[in-house]
């Protein structure tokens, strides 16, 4: 179809064309101009032509606005073309009518900085986006809004909604951030993976759905309006998928005159506090993208392409502070390889394929179940390219056009050119890395101090009611902790002479968390999970005749995130009572209770240089560890300019506080003892920090009966650097290019190697490891098998030591020396970066 057609069909039976100033955007190398976004069937057209878009989500909310430049550009470097964010309604308007777009809220900064790295910006405006993010985004004070029930057919809802929105909107318009203004913005997102929802609310949920579509089209934003995972979408957005294999799975693939989008390519899990770390392996990443783009996807987004960090109260309810850290850039920003190289070089290898997969006729040859063939032809053009599947558990053989190809199992070939190798999804041949914390030699002279806070009774909390109060409407999202205390009257009569258990207290609490004080003495605690929010405790307690007084500090670990009547879910102790006594059960329930939101330490700020002189301080060699104790110290600057962690080694749940700003909640025994905490580390941006050699404040709100002698800071790197490739495995994909449309080798001698590469401003200093044979293991755990060739470590060290970069040709070794005859080979090297 000529592009004269093109322009006809877009103009009359799709999407009108969108005209407006230049945006200057390199797309693959070539400078364009996104002056109008338009589609068919087939694929986005940016300025009237089609593109291929390889995306990421990357949250300005959580990173840190110095950081924001790197990520972008390691972004761009892994052949990102296009940058996906939320928006995020709770941070940028906490109350209402009052507007926070200031530091890493500062959305305007963040989208106009992808566009001077020559990115295009996807914007998730919501404004309900889930993202394990407090309250799925909505602002608690929602709640609180008469007659309101969340995302459906509700007047006060809609109300809310649609002000928020158009307020986004015509922000992003007056700073011409739209691609027909010439901005990188070339996709607006309205609600978010509604359709479970929806079936909830029925027809209200139906009309809902058509109203927010027609509420944003009317916005007139010059770009197309998605729903993701929407299945029934309103005809004036295009449908989008979210998923592991949405190549196979993504039923909008059928509508012949909407591109096929993915706006959720899930790199790995979010993890909740309890649960084992999450790993989605590179291969099948790379296989799921592979499989998509050879049924005519357009473009698919990496969620999370960086994860970052939950700082203060933002995660959701039991969500971790560390989020997708398992992402092809890893929590402190770090490219984790092979993840992110791999799927650069996939980018390379889709690429050199470009012309064919846009312009060429698909044919599919189904050889089986397991095994099939993709072909893009023009042959007028001399235009081929080729996408070979072996979706089965075992190595095959497939020929085509005369020709066998071997695929390990479970793997894709990309063949640009309908003859040439470039890439297989399984065959990584990227380098590799592992992670390391190492103890700061500065930053650990530790001087720890304590204040431990004053357990309250009745008598000196303001709010008081019949039965305890919920806890959402307590806290109103201002902290995560209310105190509940009551009090009661013992006789001697009511206590047991015949020396039996004694009494017990039971508590019954909707969620999250509590921690329970009888007369003044901790007697334990309690919590949910991110499955089950409720929970009881049953704990036996020491009564007295007289007055008794139960003080309970309730917490939240965060909002919910995602569901219907999200603004009817509810926390907090419900049923209270004393067992065991001689007079029967008695039933504190509906007893007289007083009630505070947040504590001392809070009021006062003891996180804070200024308010850490409003309490008392004991030097904790001297003190008695207590629950809900704040521990404090001073550091220095860690030595360096990478990323920094705290280890919370020996501490078991609260929040962690750096010179005044919350770095998170850490919670370390939410598991049985013995099994390791979901997670032990917790990120602390240099930007929290005083320039050295300063010292900086560090302070803990600790929950439980613990202290922090074993807690350490970290320096994050990762500099242990390694590569391992078979003889059987092909080319680099950097080994080719593409000019005139035609299939080029970029260089002679063209052969499998092995590369590594330092991170910036270091060079390899150490080979930890070389062997060319059958060597065993992985990156950080190689060990020799029984074949090697002697000669790989002084080839190695002869090749990389002091360079930041280095390539080892396997053809140079095999040439002095080819061990074990027969058998296909490994490269594996193992470098270390200072």
């Amino acid at each position: 179809m000529s592009r004269i057609a093109i322009a006809i069909v877009v103009l009359t039976t799709l999407f009108p064309i969108i005209t407006g100033a230049v945006a200057g955007q390199r797309m693959h190398g070539r400078q364009i101009k996104a002056q109008n976004v338009t589609y068919d069937g087939r694929s986005l057209f940016i300025n009237g032509r089609r593109e291929i878009l390889f995306s990421g989500s990357i949250h300005y909310t959580r990173s840190t606005p110095d950081k924001w430049p790197e990520i972008l550009d390691y972004a761009r470097h892994g052949g990102l073309n296009v940058i996906q964010t939320y928006v995020f309604w709770n941070a940028h308007e906490p109350r209402p009518g009052q507007f926070n777009f200031e530091g890493n809220c500062d959305l305007v900064k963040f989208i106009k900085l992808v566009q001077s790295k020559g990115m295009f910006v996807t914007l998730r405006i919501g404004p309900f986006i889930q993202a394990e993010w407090n309250h799925g985004g909505l602002p608690y004070w929602l709640r609180e809004i008469p007659g309101i029930t969340f995302r459906t057919d509700n007047e006060p809802y809609k109300k809310y909604m649609e002000a928020f929105v158009t307020k986004i909107v015509q922000m992003m318009k007056d700073e011409k951030l739209f691609a027909p203004q010439g901005g990188p913005i070339i996709l607006a997102q309205i609600e978010n993976e509604y359709f479970s929802v929806q079936r909830v609310f029925k027809e209200k949920g139906a009309s809902y759905v058509q109203w927010a579509a027609d509420m944003a089209v009317a916005l007139h934003t010059g770009v197309p309006w998605i729903m993701c995972k929407q299945e029934l979408a309103p005809e004036s957005v295009i449908s989008a998928c979210n998923g592991r294999q949405c190549g196979d799975t993504f039923s909008g693939l059928s509508k012949p005159h909407k591109p096929a989008i993915w706006t959720e390519n899930w790199t790995t899990q979010f993890s909740s506090f309890g649960d084992d770390e999450p790993h989605r392996s590179t291969e099948d990443i790379a296989y799921s993208v592979a499989r998509f783009m050879s049924k005519n996807g357009n473009l698919v987004n990496y969620y999370m392409y960086h994860g970052g960090t939950n700082f203060g109260r933002t995660s959701a309810a039991f969500m971790t502070t560390r989020y997708y850290d398992d992402a092809p850039l890893d929590e402190y920003g770090l490219p984790r390889e092979p993840k992110w190289s791999h799927l650069r070089d996939l980018h390379k290898a889709l690429l050199l394929c470009r012309k064919a997969l846009l312009n060429g006729k698909s044919k599919v040859q189904q050889l089986n179940p397991a095994h099939e063939i993709r072909v893009f032809e023009k042959p007028k053009d001399k235009i081929c390219a080729a996408i070979i599947s072996n979706n089965s558990t075992q190595e095959a053989i497939v020929n085509f056009r005369g020709t066998d190809y071997s695929l390990p199992a479970h793997s894709i070939s990309i063949l640009p050119d309908c003859k040439t190798v470039v890439f297989n999804t399984y065959q990584i041949v990227a380098e590799h890395n592992t992670r390391s914390f190492v103890r700061s030699v500065v930053a650990n002279n530790h001087q720890w101090e304590v204040y431990s806070e004053a357990i309250p009774t009745v008598k000196k909390l303001p709010i008081v009611n019949t039965k305890p109060l919920e806890l959402y409407t307590l806290l109103k999202d201002a902290t995560d902790y209310a105190w509940y205390t009551t009090s009661f009257e013992l006789t001697p009569e009511d206590f047991s002479r015949s020396g039996d258990t004694g009494p017990v207290l039971f508590i019954d609490s909707l969620g999250h968390s509590l921690l329970a004080f009888v007369n003044g003495d901790y007697i334990g605690s309690g919590h949910g999970s991110h499955d089950k929010h409720s929970f009881n405790v049953t704990q036996h307690v020491n009564l007295r005749v007289g007055t008794n007084y139960i003080s309970i500090l309730a917490g939240l670990v965060g909002l919910p995130d995602s569901g219907a009547y999200m603004e009817r879910r509810y926390a907090g102790p419900k049923i209270i009572k004393i067992y065991g006594l001689n007079t029967g059960i008695l039933d504190l329930s509906t007893n007289t209770w007083t009630h505070k939101a947040g504590i001392k330490g809070e009021d006062f700020k003891v996180f804070t240089e200024d308010g850490s002189k409003k309490v008392k301080w004991t030097p904790l060699m001297s003190a008695t560890p207590r629950a809900l104790s704040w521990y404090k110290t001073r550091f220095a600057t860690p030595e360096g300019t990478g990323p920094i962690a705290i280890r919370m080694t020996g501490m078991e749940k609260g929040m962690i506080y750096v010179n005044g700003k919350s770095i998170g909640r850490h919670w370390m025994l939410y598991n049985k003892p013995g099994i390791p905490p979901t997670q032990s580390n917790y990120h602390i941006p240099r930007t929290y920090l005083n320039p050295q050699p300063q010292d900086n404040l560090l302070v803990i709100l600790e929950e439980e009966m613990v202290t922090p002698g074993k807690v350490e800071i970290m320096n994050v790197d990762r500099d242990t650097i390694c590569s391992a490739v078979k003889e059987n495995y092909p080319t680099s994909v950097n080994s080719w290019v593409s000019r005139k449309g035609e299939f080029l080798p970029a260089q002679k001698n063209m052969g499998i190697q092995s590369s590594l590469k330092c991170p910036p401003n270091k060079k390899i200093t150490s080979i930890q490891f070389a062997s060319f044979g059958n060597p065993k293991g992985f990156c950080g755990e190689y060990v020799m098998g029984n074949c090697n060739a002697a000669s790989t470590q002084h080839i190695v060290e002869k090749e990389c030591l002091g360079k930041e970069a280095c390539s080892v040709p396997l053809n140079r070794i095999k040439k002095t020396e080819n061990p074990c005859p027969g058998v296909v080979k490994r490269l594996a090297i193992q470098v270390r970066c200072s």
